[in-house]
C-alpha cells in the first residue's frame, strides 16, 4: 500500500519528519517498506515573465520573445499558440535537464538566438496538456524553482498492510492510524452535492439472484457529464501512489477507492440493455472480455454483473469492454458494492486477475461504508465534469452483513496481559481515535464497540491488542520472572537425536511416532530367522490386545502399518522415519536390553504430487542417499555399505548391510515382496533401520577445514569392465588409499551392462578429480598420478579398462 503524504495531509495535520512517521507506524504493526521522495524528472526550471513578443523574421510559426526571471531579459524563440506578454511561464534556462534525456543549451533557431526554452505541462512531464506552455497565475513570484511553486515534491511510504487490516487500505485508514500515534484529529472528506429532480429509481434497477455472494448493492446515476482530463491535484495523487491517470470519472472511482478503500466501478449507462443491473453467477464456460481487452472463459462460481441481456462486468474484479466509459459518455451509473471476500478471492485466483479492488474486496471491505464512498464519488464526478446526480439512490441489501457487536473489555485483564498498568481514560482514548464507541461497565470495566470498518475485532483479546500497539509495544516494561529457570543443560543425546530430526527433516521426511507395544506375530511376518535376537520379546502382563501384546524388536514393524493405513487412506507417496527404542529380552527376571534405534521408510512417488517429476519413484538408492546425507550432516566418519543377498525381509539382490568403523549397525533396502504380501502392503516398500548409538559414537565434534585451493582442477574418466558382484566402494577405496595426494575425489558417473558389454560383466565409469593446492597441473603430472591409480585398481580387481584390447 503507497501513502502519499500530501494525500495524507489532507486529513490529518503531521508536525513530524517521514521517517518518525514510518517509525510509528511499524510500531503500530503497520510495516513501513520504503520511505521514498518523488521529485520531477526535471532541474534548472524557473519561473518567468513574457516581456515582449513579436514574429520570426524568417519563420511563419516561431516567435521571438523578451522573458525576465527578475534580472536582465532573455532572449527565447517559441513557437507555443498560447502566449502574450505579461503571462508568468515556465522557463528551462540554460543547463537544465526535462524528461527524455535532454539538457537546455544555449543556441539559434532560424540566425535568432534563444537561451533557454518555454515549457508545457507534457515537456515537463507533470500533465497531459501539449497544446501550448503552461501558464501560471499573474502574481506567481518571478525566478523561483517550479517545483517549489507548484509544490511537486511529495514522500510515498510503501506500507505492507497484514491480511487482517483491510482498513489500512486507503489514505484516511493510515490517516486514522496517524492521527492516534501523533494525538491528531482526523478530518474526514466532506461529501455535499446538490441533486436534480430526475428519481434514479425511474430509470434503473437493480436485482441480486445470490444474496450470499452479493449481500449489498448499490447505485447512483450522473448526467451530463463531460469527459474531460482529471485537474493536476488528482493526477498528482494517483500518480504517486502507482495509478495511471485516465479520465476525470475513472479517476475519480480510482481516487475514491484510495481514498476510502471502497472500490467502485463506472458503466456508460447507454450501453446496459434494458437499463438495469442484474447481479447473478457466471455460467460454466461463458466468455467475457474484460477492460484490458483479453477474453476470459468463467466457471459457474464466478460473480457477474450483467445487465438485462449480458454480463457487463466481473464483480469486484474488473469491468467490461462492453460498458466502459469512452470520450463521448454523457451518462454514468455508478456502482459500489459489498461482495463476499471469499468469492472474490476464489474468481480472482481462477481468472488470475489480481487487480486493486479485487485485493481489498477479498480482505472485506466494511459493509456500512459502500453508500459513503458512493456520495463521495458522485459529489466528485459532478465537480469535475459538470455532470448533475440524480435524486437518491438504490440499495439494494438482500442480506445483512455480519457486524462485530460491543465487547466487555476488564482493565484488569489488560494489565494481566500486557504486564503494565494502564488507565481506562487512556484506553478510551485510543478506542475512540481509532473510530470506537465507548461506555463505562460495572467496576474497572469497559464496554467496546468496534466500527464496521474493523473485521478484525471481535473478541476482548483483540480490544487488548489495540491498546497494546497504540499504547507503545516499546512502553510495555521488561521484566524477569519470578521462577528461576535452570540453565540449559549440556545432553548430548538430545543434541544428537535434535541433530537427526533437523537432517531427516531437511530431505523431506516426516517424523511419526508409533507405540511401543506390537504383535508378537510381527517376527514371523517379517521373516526374522530362527534364532534372531529380535524374536526374544519381553510380552506385557495384561495386554489391552493380541496386537498389542508384545514390546517391540524393531521399528520397521510400526512403520509398515503407518505405511498400510496411509496408503488405503489415499497418500501413497511416503516419507517417514521414527526415532525410538527396541526392547530385546535377556533373561527371565532381568531388564530387556534397550537399544535406541533410527529407521526410515519411503514408497511411491520421489518428489510427492509434482508434475515435472510424475514417472520417478522412489528406490534403492534413495534410501542410500538418506542415510549417506544423514551420515554427512552427523559428521560420521567411517561409515560404509555392503551389498547383502541374504537379509529375509529385504529383496535379494536390492539390499544392504551397513557399518560404522567396521561394526555392523543395520541394513537397509526394498521390503521383500512376501513380507509385503504378508502386511496387505500395496506398492514397493525402501526401509531402513540402524542403530543410532554408534552413528553418535562415529561423529566427530570438531570440523576440520582446509584452505581452498585456487588452482583449477584436472578431471579423468575411466570406464572399468568389472564383474557384476563388484561394488563401486572397492574401487573408489582403492583409488583413496593409492596415497596419490594430487586426488581429490573420486566420483560415480555410469553404470551400464548390456549390449557391447561380456556376460557377467559390467561397464563401472569413474570419474578422478585432481588439484594442486600450490599450482596448476600439468597434463604430464596429472597422467603419472591418474596412471599409477589405475594401474592399481587393475592389478588388485582384475578390472579391464573398457575400450582397450
Amino acid at each position: 500500500m503507497k501513502v502519499s503524504l500530501k494525500w495524507l495531509r489532507d486529513y490529518v495535520d503531521l508536525d513530524i519528519t517521514p521517517q518518525e512517521l514510518a517509525d510509528r507506524l511499524t510500531m503500530a504493526g503497520l510495516e513501513v517498506d520504503a520511505v521514498e521522495e518523488y521529485t520531477p524528472a526535471f532541474t534548472g526550471v524557473v519561473t518567468a515573465r513574457i516581456l515582449s513578443m513579436r514574429r520570426h523574421p524568417d519563420a511563419d510559426k516561431l516567435h521571438l520573445l523578451e522573458v525576465t526571471t527578475g534580472g536582465e531579459p532573455i532572449p527565447i524563440v517559441c513557437g507555443a499558440p498560447n502566449m502574450k506578454p505579461g503571462d508568468v511561464v515556465a522557463l528551462a534556462t540554460v543547463g537544465a535537464a526535462i524528461p527524455g534525456g535532454y539538457t537546455i543549451k544555449s543556441s539559434k533557431i532560424r540566425g535568432e538566438a534563444s537561451e533557454g526554452m518555454l515549457c508545457s505541462e507534457d515537456e515537463l512531464g507533470i500533465g497531459p496538456d501539449a497544446s501550448g506552455l503552461l501558464i501560471l497565475p499573474p502574481d506567481t513570484p518571478l525566478g523561483e524553482n517550479l517545483i517549489d511553486v507548484l509544490d511537486l515534491r511529495d514522500t510515498v511510504l510503501d506500507i505492507g498492510v497484514t491480511p487482517n487490516r483491510a482498513d489500512c487500505l486507503s489514505i484516511v485508514g493510515i490517516a486514522r492510524e496517524a492521527a492516534v500515534l501523533c494525538g491528531r484529529k482526523l478530518r474526514y472528506p466532506k461529501i455535499s452535492f446538490t441533486e436534480s429532480a430526475e428519481d434514479i429509481r425511474s430509470l434503473t434497477s437493480v436485482e441480486i439472484l445470490d444474496p450470499d455472494l452479493c449481500p449489498r448493492y448499490t447505485a447512483r446515476m450522473i448526467r451530463g457529464v463531460k469527459i474531460l482530463p482529471s485537474p493536476k491535484w488528482m493526477r498528482e495523487r494517483l500518480e504517486a501512489v502507482g495509478l495511471r491517470a485516465i479520465n476525470n470519472v475513472v479517476d475519480v472511482t480510482n481516487f475514491v477507492m484510495m481514498e476510502l478503500g471502497q472500490p467502485l466501478h463506472a458503466f456508460d449507462f447507454r450501453f446496459l440493455e434494458e437499463g438495469r443491473i442484474v447481479v447473478r453467477r457466471s455460467r460454466e464456460g461463458e466468455p467475457f472480455v474484460s477492460l484490458d481487452g483479453k477474453t476470459r472463459t468463467l466457471n459457474a462460481e464466478t460473480l457477474m454483473i450483467c445487465d438485462g441481456r449480458k454480463p457487463v462486468a466481473i464483480a469486484g474484479i474488473m469491468g467490461g469492454e462492453n460498458s466502459e466509459v469512452k470520450d463521448d459518455t454523457e451518462t454514468v451509473l455508478l456502482e459500489s458494492a459489498y461482495f463476499n471476500p471469499s468469492t472474490i478471492r476464489r474468481g480472482a485466483r481462477f481468472l488470475g486477475m489480481g487487480t486493486d479492488a479485487a485485493f481489498r474486496f477479498e480482505r472485506g471491505i466494511d459493509p456500512e461504508g459502500v453508500v459513503r464512498a458512493l456520495d463521495r464519488a458522485a459529489q466528485l464526478i459532478a465537480d469535475l465534469s459538470g455532470g448533475s446526480v440524480c435524486k437518491g439512490h438504490i440499495d439494494t441489501y438482500p442480506k445483512k452483513v455480519p457486524i462485530p457487536g460491543p465487547i466487555r473489555l476488564r482493565m484488569d485483564r489488560v494489565e494481566a496481559i500486557l504486564g503494565t498498568p494502564v488507565k481506562a481514560s487512556e484506553a478510551t482514548a485510543i478506542f475512540k481515535g481509532l473510530g470506537m464507541s465507548v461506555k463505562k461497565e460495572g467496576r474497572g470495566g469497559l464496554s467496546v464497540t468496534p466500527p464496521t470498518f474493523r473485521v478484525d475485532l471481535w473478541r476482548e483479546i483483540d480490544l487488548i491488542e489495540e491498546i497494546a500497539r497504540i499504547h507503545g509495544y516499546d512502553k510495555i516494561p521488561v521484566t524477569v520472572p519470578a521462577i528461576p529457570v535452570p540453565g540449559d543443560l549440556h545432553d548430548r543425546k538430545r543434541e544428537f537425536e535434535s541433530a537427526v530430526r533437523s537432517a531427516l527433516n531437511g530431505q523431506g521426511f516426516t517424523e511419526v511416532l508409533n507405540y511401543s507395544f506390537i504383535s508378537a506375530g510381527s517376527a514371523d511376518v517379517l521373516g526374522f530367522p530362527e534364532g534372531d535376537g529380535r524374536r526374544r520379546f519381553v510380552r506385557i502382563a495384561n495386554p489391552l490386545t493380541e496386537d498389542q501384546a508384545v514390546m517391540r524388536t524393531t521399528l520397521l514393524y510400526g512403520l509398515l502399518e503407518t505405511m498400510r493405513r496411509n496408503v488405503n487412506a489415499g497418500s501413497p507417496d511416503l516419507k517417514l522415519f521414527e526415532l525410538g527404542k527396541i526392547f530385546i529380552a535377556v533373561g527371565e527376571g532381568e531388564l530387556p536390553r534397550e537399544t535406541d534405534m533410527i529407521a526410515l521408510l519411503m514408497t511411491g512417488s520421489r518428489y510427492g504430487e509434482n508434475w515435472h517429476f510424475q514417472s520417478l519413484t522412489a528406490d534403492f538408492y534413495d534410501v542410500k542417499g538418506a542415510l549417506e546425507n544423514l551420515a554427512a550432516a552427523l559428521r560420521v566418519e567411517g561409515l560404509r555399505c555392503e551389498a547383502a543377498p541374504d537379509i529375509p525381509w529385504l529383496h535379494p539382490g536390492r539390499a544392504a548391510r551397513v557399518y560404522v568403523g567396521g561394526r555392523e549397525i543395520g541394513s537397509f533396502g526394498e521390503l521383500h515382496p512376501d513380507v509385503a504380501g504378508r502386511m496387505d502392503l500395496r506398492g514397493r516398500a525402501f526401509v531402513l533401520e540402524v542403530e543410532a548409538g554408534p552413528l553418535a559414537g562415529g561423529a566427530r565434534e570438531a570440523v576440520r577445514y582446509r584452505e581452498y585451493s585456487r588452482f583449477p582442477s584436472m578431471v579423468r574418466d575411466v570406464a572399468f569392465l568389472v564383474g557384476l558382484e563388484t561394488e563401486a566402494g572397492r574401487l573408489i577405496a582403492l583409488a583413496a588409499a593409492a596415497g596419490e595426494e594430487l586426488l581429490e575425489k573420486v566420483d560415480v558417473f555410469d553404470v551400464y551392462s548390456g549390449r557391447g558389454i561380456p556376460e557377467g560383466m559390467k561397464s563401472l565409469g569413474l570419474r578422478f578429480t585432481y588439484r594442486s593446492a600450490s599450482k596448476t597441473l600439468t597434463d604430464e603430472e596429472t597422467g603419472q598420478a591418474h596412471g599409477r591409480i589405475v594401474k592399481k585398481i587393475v592389478e588388485t580387481t582384475g578390472a579391464r579398462i573398457r575400450g582397450e584390447g
